[in-house]
């Protein structure tokens, strides 16, 4: 834990920005989204919990920041290795399942943006102003819409409206495949007893492989 002087340079104030974050970051290796209270977190940072508030209005908000962070990560990565992965020439589908493949396992590699991903929607979009969550969404888009054509890049049959359309469907499919391949204790309890209420029964990697490529071979058929 860090112990901080009162902030009074912006300088200041990003560094204890970035301690917010980072210290998030950190709990969210140990702990799933649902146990990272603001209170744990303003231990753990060295700040009272007011002093965090002045920072981000909420946990959510905090998570929220985080999210946008790594996806920025992750886009980054794979605006270089999928182009170098992937030929723009010979057959569709097999383009396709490559290029599937390759977002299925940057995506596995990282482990705590799937697990903001699927938060978003249902809990991190919640308890933050409208300020807040349109600053989140403008970001958002702009990174989807990055994300739309490096799947134009690699799949150039795809129109602009397909693409994008892949792009948001593909986020949506990381972060439900993400849930149900990572259940909870009591569920994963139930299908040791009984494997026959498994309900996928592949490892998130191959799973959101599948999904990918059915997204972009179904949007490519409308």
């Amino acid at each position: 834990m860090t112990t901080f002087q009162r902030a009074r340079t912006e300088e200041q104030r990003e560094v204890r920005r970035r301690a917010i974050l980072d210290t998030a970051a950190a709990m969210l290796t140990e702990l799933p989204v649902a146990e990272v209270s603001l209170n744990e977190l303003s231990r753990r940072v060295g700040l009272a919990k007011s002093n965090v508030l002045r920072y981000f209005e909420s946990r959510e908000a905090v998570l929220l920041d985080l999210l946008g962070e790594q996806a920025e990560v992750l886009f980054t990565e794979v605006h270089v290795s999928l182009p170098a992965e992937i030929p723009t020439d010979g057959d569709v589908r097999r383009r396709v399942a490559a290029t599937a493949a390759s977002l299925a396992s940057a995506f596995a590699r990282h482990e705590m943006l799937c697990e903001l991903i699927a938060a978003q929607a249902g809990v991190l979009e919640h308890n933050v102003s409208v300020e807040t969550i349109t600053r989140f969404k403008r970001n958002g888009y702009e990174a989807l819409d990055r994300f739309g054509a490096l799947l134009r890049q690699v799949v150039p049959e795809l129109t602009p409206a397909q693409a994008g359309d892949a792009a948001r469907s593909i986020l949506i499919a990381v972060g439900a495949y993400w849930t149900h391949t990572h259940p909870p204790q009591a569920v994963q309890d139930a299908y040791a007893l009984d494997p026959s209420l498994i309900f996928l029964p592949e490892r998130f990697e191959g799973s959101s492989a599948r999904a990918i490529e059915v997204i972009l071979l179904g949007t490519l058929a409308l």
